[in-house]
């Protein structure tokens, strides 16, 4: 293993986007939805940990979260556990973890990943993860990650390459000339159709200082709020500095914050069977074992009838669920909840918004 790559492990999203299963005190990057027997932090943790060196994997989270990590990745050094007091979208997540590195390692590579993939190919993974290190190690440029597109799938970012069909359909990196941020079914079948755009995986690569000194270009705000942390470090007042600079930051992507904006962007093809779980429905989609009418049970046994295109979750495998007459419908049982709702992402969002309401505290 190379001791100068570095890996960042971004695990600070709270978004209740599996409920009833995951909550706010434990969202879902600290929970086995997958049905794996692994959460998928661990995942991820273990899937890097075969590419870079352990010493070198930083996992960045909320304040609040500490604890889930350390009970799930117990070897993880604790200075290598970064907590967020707020969160504010990856900018912030990146800058903070990239400082720490280049702290410790000015020529370090890093590779950024959120923490809630899953990857059907682990050895085609590992190989191009170690190309994109070697891509962003050897040029001035931030690469990421994409993914050639299966379907016109409204909930990915989309990024277009130039050099057109023939530069994407290519196993080599690529320029990027466009990003679009989770269009409409209408577009999204359009740039399939294109052959010139892959889903952004939300992956990077680039050298500590290369990142830096993009940040300070296009999110200077950003850097600036950052300017005293060694100072800070130095006298052991880290917390009570994060604390001020987190209030004081900008919520932003380092998507929209850099990599629109950068012109040196570049694009790996990502091939090894790739999915971003964030929604049920994603994770429906992700799923390859299914019934002859599409359903998905991990329940102890069912009993389906004119039901077709189902995702049923139970914690709770005492239970028969006969189940008639359903079309893309979710239904998840855990013990203090019954969801009973359309797959739909958009209807799934909009119903469980009213747990926002007074009187559902105890089930957020």
């Amino acid at each position: 293993m190379n001791d100068k790559q570095y890996c960042v492990i971004m695990a600070g999203g709270s978004a209740n986007h599996f409920w009833p299963i995951s909550r706010e005190a434990r969202p879902k990057q600290f929970l086995d939805i997958a049905a794996t027997g692994k959460s998928f932090i661990r995942m991820t943790y273990d899937r890097f940990s075969k590419i870079i060196p352990q010493d070198n994997i930083l996992v960045v989270t909320l304040d609040k979260f500490g604890e889930l990590v350390t009970e799930q990745i117990p070897e993880l050094p604790r200075q290598n556990l970064l907590l967020e007091p707020y969160s504010r979208n990856t900018a912030p997540c990146i800058a903070y973890s990239t400082l720490e590195i280049a702290r410790r390692d000015p020529d370090a590579t890093i590779v950024v990943t959120p923490a809630d993939h899953i990857i059907t190919d682990e050895a085609s993974f590992g190989k191009a993860v170690e190309d994109i290190l070697e891509e962003a190690a050897g040029n001035d440029v931030l690469m990421t990650m994409g993914i050639p597109p299966t379907r016109p799938d409204t909930g990915y970012g989309y990024i277009q390459v130039t050099g057109g069909k023939a530069a994407a359909q290519s196993d080599k990196p690529a320029k990027v000339k466009t990003f679009t941020e989770k269009p409409d079914k209408a577009l999204a079948e359009v740039f399939c159709k294109s052959g010139e755009f892959f889903w952004n995986s939300g992956i990077f690569a680039w050298k500590a200082s290369l990142i830096l000194e993009e940040m300070e270009k296009y999110l200077p705000d950003v850097i600036s709020i950052f300017s005293g942390w060694k100072e800070a470090l130095e006298k052991h007042d880290e917390k009570a500095f994060l604390q001020k600079a987190y209030s004081e930051c900008p919520k932003i992507s380092i998507d929209y914050g850099v990599m629109e904006k950068t012109d040196r962007a570049w694009l790996y093809p990502g091939k090894f069977g790739w999915s971003d779980i964030d929604s049920w429905d994603s994770l429906f989609k992700a799923i390859m074992v299914k019934d002859s009418e599409g359903n998905v049970s991990n329940t102890g046994s069912s009993l389906f009838k004119e039901d077709r295109n189902n995702l049923v979750i139970t914690d709770d495998k005492r239970k028969i669920y006969a189940i008639k007459g359903l079309k893309d419908y979710l239904v998840i049982d855990t013990e203090d909840a019954l969801l009973v709702c359309p797959r739909d992402d958009k209807q799934f969002k909009e119903f469980i918004a009213g747990l926002g309401m007074p009187g559902y505290e105890d089930f957020r």
